[in-house]
C-alpha cells in the first residue's frame, strides 16, 4: 500500500494527533519520523485527554504498531516516563518499535541548549531547552550517540568521553558551569538498555516489508512546514525536517511509496516562540483566540501567539510538502465572530506579495492584507455533515479552501475525536 504523510502546514499545534486518531482503525503503522519531545500532540478520546511528546499519537490505537524513526532524537527518561504514565491509564504499549539508528539526547545537550538561549540572551530562538537542537548539531557533527550504542558499553563510553572533551571547555569557559562526568552520562543510559532492547529494530526495513505486504502506514510529523529547518522561518526553526520529504530520510522509506500527503491547518494561525508572524494580533481578538481555543503548549504550557488565518502561508506549505489533503481544524473556535478576517496576501514596503517572500527580511517586515468574512453565532459542535454548518461557516470554509492551495476534506468543530466534518475520505 502507498504510504500517507500527516505534516502540520503552519507553526505547529495544528491538531495532527486528531488526524491521525481519525484514520487510526484503518492504519496498521504509526511513524514519527523527526523531532523529539520538543512538541507535543493532544489527543481527546472520550473524556480522557492524552498529552504526547515524543510518541507516535497511534499508540492510543489498538491495532496500531507505533514506530519512532530514525529521524527522531529520543531522550530516553522521557520515553519512559510517557510510556509508564500510558500503562498507568491501562494503554498497551508493547507494540511499540524504536529505531537502532535513533540519536539520543543526554544530560549535555540539555544544559547546552538552556545556558545558549540564556547567553544570545534578545537573539534567543525560543527553544524549549529540552535539548533537541543540541543532539542534531551532534548528529550533523558526527560525534552523536545512538540508540544501538547503548548496547555496547565500551563504544558508548568512547562517544560520550570524545563529545565531553569539547563540550566540558565550552561549559566551564564559556558558560561558567560546571563539568560533566563521562561516568554519570554513561551509568545514566546504561540503566535504561534492557528495559529498551526488546523495542528496538531495523524499523526501516519492518517499514519496507509492511509496505510490501499492502499494510496503510501512516507517518507524522513533529513541528510543521514553517519550523522547518530547510523551508521555515529560518532561523526561528527546529533543527530537522518536518516536512513530507522527511517521511523519507526520517524512517528510511523510499520517497515514491508516497501517495497522499494530509495537511492539517487550523482555522487561525498560532506559534511558539520567537520569529516572524505576520497575521500575529495583541489585542481582544488575540486574546478571543487564545482563550477560545485553549492555546498554550502541550509540552511547554507556554500561551501560544494567536493570529488569522494566512492563505499565503497555507498555499506556501501545499507547494512544498505536495498536500493532497488538508484537515481544517477548531472551526468552532471562531464562532460569535462578527466577522473574521484572512490574510490574503502581504504588503511589503509597499509591494504586494501573492506568495510568501523568499527574503527573510522581507517576510519579517511583511503586512497582511485581508479581506474579511462574516462570522457566526450558531454552536458548530454537533455538526456531522458540511450542510449542519451555518451559511457563513460554510462560506468561510469554502472561501479558505479556494485560496489554499488543496482541498479541504476533513472539518474539525470540536475537541473530541468525532467532533468532525468528513467531506472527503482520507484513504480514499
Amino acid at each position: 500500500m502507498p504510504a500517507i504523510v500527516i505534516i502540520g502546514a503552519q507553526w505547529g499545534d495544528e491538531g495532527k494527533g486528531k488526524a491521525t486518531d481519525l484514520l487510526g482503525e484503518r492504519i496498521d503503522y504509526v511513524v514519527k519520523f523527526n523531532g523529539g519531545n520538543n512538541a507535543g500532540h493532544t489527543v481527546v478520546i472520550g473524556n480522557q485527554k492524552y498529552a504526547l511528546h515524543l510518541l507516535p499519537s497511534g499508540i492510543l490505537t489498538p491495532g496500531v504498531t507505533p514506530v519512532i524513526g530514525n529521524g527522531v532524537v529520543i531522550d530516553i527518561e522521557v520515553l519512559f516516563d510517557e510510556l509508564d504514565a500510558l500503562i498507568a491509564r491501562g494503554v498497551d504499549v508493547s507494540k511499540l518499535r524504536v529505531s537502532a539508528n535513533a540519536h539520543l539526547i543526554t544530560h549535555y545537550h540539555r544544559t547546552l541548549d538552556k545556558v545558549t538561549e540564556r547567553f544570545l540572551g534578545s537573539r534567543s530562538i525560543g527553544t524549549t531547552g529540552r535539548g533537541i537542537g543540541p543532539a542534531y548539531a551532534d548528529k550533523i557533527n558526527r560525534v552523536g550517540l545512538r540508540v544501538q550504542d547503548l548496547f555496547d558499553e565500551n563504544i558508548l563510553r568512547q562517544k560520550v568521553e570524545a563529545a565531553l572533551d569539547q563540550k566540558n571547555h565550552l561549559l566551564v569557559k564559556i558558560y561558567n558551569r560546571r563539568a560533566i562526568s563521562a561516568d554519570e552520562i554513561v551509568d545514566t543510559l546504561l540503566s535504561y538498555a534492557e528495559r529498551l532492547r526488546p523495542m528496538v529494530a531495523d524499523t526501516a526495513l519492518e517499514l519496507y516489508q509492511a509496505l510490501e505486504d499492502d499494510k496503510n502506514v501512516l507517518f507524522e510529523a513533529g513541528q510543521a512546514t514553517m519550523l522547518d529547518v530547510d523551508h521555515g522561518t529560518y532561523p526561528f526553526v527546529t533543527s530537522s525536517s518536518a516536512t513530507a520529504g522527511g517521511a523519507a530520510t526520517g524512517s528510511g522509506i523510499g520517497p515514491g511509496r508516497i501517495s497522499r500527503v494530509i495537511g492539517i491547518v487550523k482555522a487561525y494561525t498560532t506559534r511558539v516562540g520567537a520569529g516572524p508572524f505576520p497575521t500575529e494580533l495583541f489585542d481582544a481578538s488575540g486574546e478571543f483566540l487564545r482563550a477560545n481555543g485553549f492555546e498554550f503548549g502541550t509540552t511547554t504550557g507556554r500561551p501560544r501567539r494567536c493570529g488569522w488565518y494566512d492563505a499565503p502561508i497555507a498555499r506556501y506549505s501545499a507547494r512544498i510538502n505536495g498536500v493532497t489533503d488538508f484537515v481544517l481544524t477548531k472551526l468552532d473556535v471562531l464562532t460569535g465572530l462578527t466577522t473574521i478576517p484572512v490574510c490574503v496576501a502581504y504588503d511589503v514596503n509597499g509591494v504586494r506579495f501573492d506568495e510568501m517572500p523568499v527574503s527573510q527580511s522581507d517576510f519579517h517586515h511583511a503586512k497582511p492584507i485581508y479581506e474579511e468574512f462574516p462570522g457566526w453565532s450558531e454552536d458548530i459542535t454537533g455538526a456531522r455533515t458540511f450542510e449542519d454548518l451555518p451559511q457563513n461557516a460554510q462560506d468561510y470554509v469554502l472561501a479558505v479552501e479556494k485560496i489554499s492551495g488543496a482541498r479541504i476534506s476533513v472539518i474539525g468543530v470540536g475537541p473530541g475525536r468525532d467532533e468532525i466534518i468528513v467531506r472527503h475520505d482520507l484513504l480514499g
